[in-house]
């Protein structure tokens, strides 16, 4: 028996040691895969960064190759426009020199034309005219011949300085639609280069912000993370005492088996005795029907054998007198037999209820190994512990004397079950009746009556010693009388419940651990779920997107109104529900609309009268400020006041003599005092001065943010943007809901 139930009582608080043990440990689990994940996005997040940061670096390197790539071929089409420059001057120069070889060629033949004609005009005076006419024509010829020569050279010069200028003015031409595409190309690369440089700079600012949002959330991982492995630490810290308060409860389960085991013999010594009062009333039963039965012969022999004998009536009458005194007797048994089964049922109740409490007890001092007591000079432990644990040595004391019955099997199950069942909840009821008493302490001021809960106790105590008395004198007076059949077969029908409640404890215990088990099989599958989903998500992040094209259909029909009548539902048209429902947004959207313009009216003549206050107040402030300073002045003045007549008065006679009186340390230890009181008068003003200031300014800094804020509305109001007002209204009032609203509106 003591075997038995120091195993039912093991394998009670196993389990819950094993449970919480569990519990402390998914719990860690969870935490670990959780702080998992975080590292897993850290590290996914970091990566992204330096893909990020590479890609950047390789964009400003193309950049930069881009902006030196237009360098240069400015500075072509700029080494092409001189070089233009140098031909068309170098062409200039070599059109006006050939301009004056011409002009000096014109003149030298001039110059012949001249001096020939001069010569003809000699000969022709001074010959005949055949002399004149000969010389003339040969002159002429010569004239002509050279004149035709040098014409054919001209002519050909003229003719290849047009062919040179042609060439020049067709390649400038080419040169200049050269330049005009190349302006025009550098114009809509520069243009194209602007607009790139505000795309970057978009998205610069855009990765800063995430960049600094990123941070923070690094930040707040890494608090995340301390405070986890704080409560890890914490976790430790408690398993290690959960280990030690096991320890300390199996051994505290070995004492008390170690305390039992007498209880146990005198249960078995009890047994016995019952069994042997069960034979002896069996064999009272025995004689009982026998007597009966000898009775009914008598009566049958009396009745048949009828003698009118004076002797026969007496053996009659004695017969029957001991017939009356056996039956008075068998009412006594009877009587006595009930009295008993009624007291032997109370003394099971008593048992059992004793039992609870001491298993109560017991955990609760498992639960709580330091109580605290109130003592009327504070609270102590120790005591508490002492006093427990005498009230405890004290019952375990009187149990001894006690009967044990074969029921504590039953008992002990039935306590296993309700203390496994509430044990979580008397300890929570535990813990409210430590905050209520705790919270009625600080109420009342310390002051409660501990001597009424010492004779509470002592009270209790007492009854308890009086119905352990009664349970005693009960026993004697059962082992004196003998016991009832129907207690025993209550007994037997106690043991047979007691077995099918282990059988159901034993099945109970299997079902949990398969439940346990496939809880277990499903956190594990969730887990795996989770991070098949981490997984997936990666790869679609990591994917490129998938661009989904919009497929009109030819009939103008919604794809909703053709799976309606694909489903073969006729009844709904899908475009008027679409007009429905933009009615109704529409009506909604107008209701709102009103709603807070009427919010917003009586939020612009709080803001007015606010307004109108704090400018009132600032009037008064400046007002007290400046009175404040004229105080301060008349102080000051008042001051240099008192020096001056200090120093008068020192300076008279009586003052002198008084000066004299005094010694030289008491002069200065005077001084000393007057500059101490002098700084300390100037410090506390200046201090006062400066907080007054603080207030006011920071009064003057609330007015004007009011004032900034009042005409922020009113700009808001006068523009009459509807988004501006009820984002504006979100703010001040809180509601983002409606902001939200809008937007699903819009």
């Amino acid at each position: 028996m003591s075997k038995k139930g120091a195993s039912f009582r093991a394998k009670g608080e196993k389990p819950d040691a094993l449970a919480a043990l569990q519990a402390a440990n998914e719990e860690l689990r969870a935490k670990l895969t959780d702080i998992q994940i975080e590292l897993q996005q850290e590290k996914s997040k970091a990566s992204k960064l330096e893909r990020e940061k590479n890609q950047e670096a390789r964009q400003i390197k193309e950049h930069e190759q881009h902006k030196n790539t237009v360098i240069v071929t400015e500075l072509k089409a700029k080494l092409h426009e001189e070089k233009m420059k140098e031909l068309q001057g170098v062409r200039e120069g070599l059109l006006r020199q050939h301009e004056a070889e011409l002009l000096r060629v014109i003149k030298i033949k001039d110059n012949e034309i001249q001096r020939l004609q001069t010569l003809l005009n000699a000969v022709r005076d001074g010959t005949p005219d055949k002399v004149k006419t000969v010389l003339y024509s040969e002159a002429k010829e010569e004239a002509k011949k050279g004149f035709e020569a040098e014409k054919i050279k001209m002519q050909q010069e003229i003719l290849e300085l047009k062919g040179a200028k042609k060439q020049v003015e067709e390649a400038l031409s080419v040169v200049i639609q050269a330049d005009k595409i190349k302006a025009a190309e550098i114009r809509s690369v520069y243009h194209l280069h602007q607009e790139e440089i505000t795309r970057i700079k978009r998205d610069c600012d855009r990765e800063i912000r995430r960049l600094q949002l990123d941070e923070r959330d690094a930040r707040r991982f890494q608090l995340k993370i301390a405070e986890l492995s704080a409560i890890i630490r914490k976790l430790e810290d408690r398993n290690a005492l959960l280990s030690e308060e096991r320890n300390e409860l199996l051994k505290r389960v070995r004492e008390a088996e170690s305390q039992y085991k007498p209880l146990l013999d005198k249960n078995k010594r009890l047994s016995r005795k019952n069994e042997d009062l069960s034979h002896t009333l069996r064999r009272m039963e025995n004689k009982l029907k026998f007597v009966t039965q000898e009775n009914l012969e008598m009566r049958q022999r009396v009745r048949t054998i009828r003698r009118p004998s004076s002797l026969n009536d007496l053996d009659q009458n004695q017969d029957e007198r001991e017939v009356d005194f056996l039956r008075l007797q068998i009412m006594e048994q009877q009587n006595i037999i009930d009295e008993l089964s009624k007291v032997t049922n109370i003394f099971v109740f008593l048992e059992r209820d004793k039992l609870l409490r001491y298993k109560k007890q017991r955990k609760k001092f498992a639960k709580f190994p330091k109580p605290v007591v109130e003592t009327f000079f504070g609270y102590d432990e120790e005591a508490s512990l002492e006093s427990d644990g005498s009230s405890i040595s004290y019952q375990t004391d009187r149990t001894d004397q006690t009967p044990c019955t074969p029921d504590d099997d039953l008992e002990e199950g039935m306590a296993k079950e309700e203390t496994e069942l509430r044990f979580r909840q008397l300890t929570m009821e535990y813990q409210a009746l430590q905050r209520a008493y705790a919270l009625l302490q600080e109420q009342v001021g310390g002051t409660l009556d501990a001597e009424r809960e010492v004779k509470t106790r002592e009270q209790l105590q007492a009854e308890i010693q009086r119905s352990q008395a009664q349970i005693e004198d009960l026993e004697k007076a059962l082992a004196e009388q003998g016991q009832d059949m129907k207690w025993i077969e209550e007994k037997q029908a106690l043991y047979k419940r007691n077995q099918e409640l282990v059988e159901k404890i034993k099945q109970m215990e299997i079902e949990e651990a398969r439940l346990k088990h496939d809880v277990q099989d499903a956190k594990d599958q969730n887990e795996l779920l989770e991070f098949r989903i981490l997984e997936l998500e990666e790869r679609e992040r990591r994917s490129p997107a998938i661009n989904f094209h919009h497929i009109p259909f030819t009939e103008g029909k919604s794809p909703l109104q053709v799976y309606c009548e694909a489903e073969g539902v006729t009844d709904i048209l899908v475009a008027e529900l679409m007009k429905k429902l933009d009615i109704l947004g529409d009506n909604a959207w107008l209701q709102q609309i009103e709603v807070t313009e009427s919010a917003l009216q009586q939020k612009m003549i709080d803001l007015e009268n606010e307004k109108d206050l704090f400018s009132k107040q600032k009037g008064y402030l400046d007002d007290e400020l400046d009175y404040r300073k004229q105080s301060l002045d008349q102080a000051h003045k008042h001051i240099l006041e008192l020096e001056a007549m200090l120093y008068d008065a020192l300076q008279q006679e009586a003052g002198a003599k008084m000066s004299e009186m005094l010694s030289e340390e008491e002069r200065e230890k005077l001084k000393n005092a007057v500059e101490q009181w002098k700084r300390q008068v100037m410090s506390e003003l200046r201090e006062r001065d400066s907080q007054i200031l603080r207030e006011r300014m920071e009064h003057i800094q609330h007015a004007q943010q009011l004032t900034t804020s009042l005409q922020e509305h009113k700009q808001a109001v006068r523009q009459g943007d509807p988004n501006s007002l009820v984002t504006s209204y979100c703010n001040e009032q809180g509601h983002t809901f409606i902001f939200a609203a809008t937007k699903i509106v819009e």
